[in-house]
């Protein structure tokens, strides 16, 4: 079975946010319509955000000064949650809204509500494994960590390849995607192509590579910088 490889899944990510349908972007690229429909549910999951706004059909609980309070707490604090943000506009207010009135209110200011997935929780045997990793690597500096090529592949052939050609492969923990600053360059990269249209294989080829392209090494290198400190958190 042939394996997609980060280039590619950027190519799948291109073509559906271009609106390419999953069998022309399956035909475009050579894969299946499983594997297609798969790469980018996972990509969706990884960044689910919601940009559509609702409009109002009914009236509006929250007037325009309560919108500006709102707003404020959202700027404030940034990952508070709806629950978090009605709590705080409630106090010392005589008119208070629902949770349900939150969202929607916020949706109306153009603002987006970003969905964290759940993610399963490791067992005893993948925490100790986390641990000794950290453990290993708690006095790497900022330029050890920079001369680290980083990516989120995993099956056997690129391993090997890597093998084949003499490059070391640093030991990595299973289930830590979150220490991967990888998956944040992901998120830059779908953002830059969010409006791009490409109108076939070859012009989504040229898109994804003119979007890596267009990201400095001084931003890799801003996702590289907080390495310390996630090795920290792990201990």
């Amino acid at each position: 079975i042939r394996q997609m490889h980060d280039f590619e899944r950027g190519m799948v990510v291109g073509a559906r946010q271009g609106g390419l349908s999953i069998s022309k972007t399956a035909d475009l690229l050579g894969f299946s319509h499983t594997t297609i429909s798969r790469a980018y549910r996972e990509s969706s999951e990884k960044e689910k955000i919601s940009s559509e706004r609702q409009l109002c059909g009914r009236k509006c609980l929250v007037d325009v000064r309560g919108q500006r309070r709102m707003g404020r707490l959202v700027r404030n604090d940034r990952k508070a949650t709806v629950t978090q943000i009605t709590t705080r506009y409630n106090q010392g207010m005589q008119s208070t809204v629902s949770e349900r009135t939150t969202p929607r209110t916020l949706k109306q200011m153009g603002y987006s509500i970003v969905v964290f997935l759940v993610k399963p929780l490791l067992n005893h045997r993948q925490r100790q494994r986390h641990l000794t990793w950290a453990k290993e690597k708690k006095n790497w500096t900022v330029a050890q960590w920079s001369k680290v090529l980083f990516s989120n592949e995993s099956p056997r052939a690129p391993k090997s390849w890597l093998y084949d050609h003499g490059v070391g492969v640093l030991d990595w923990p299973a289930n830590s995607p979150d220490l991967n600053p990888i998956e944040n360059l992901w998120g830059i990269v779908k953002r830059k192509m969010r409006n791009k249209r490409p109108k076939n294989a070859d012009e989504l080829k040229a898109t994804v590579k003119e979007t890596w392209a267009s990201i400095p090494p001084q931003q890799c290198h801003k996702l590289i910088t907080p390495m310390p400190c996630r090795i920290e958190a792990v201990i």
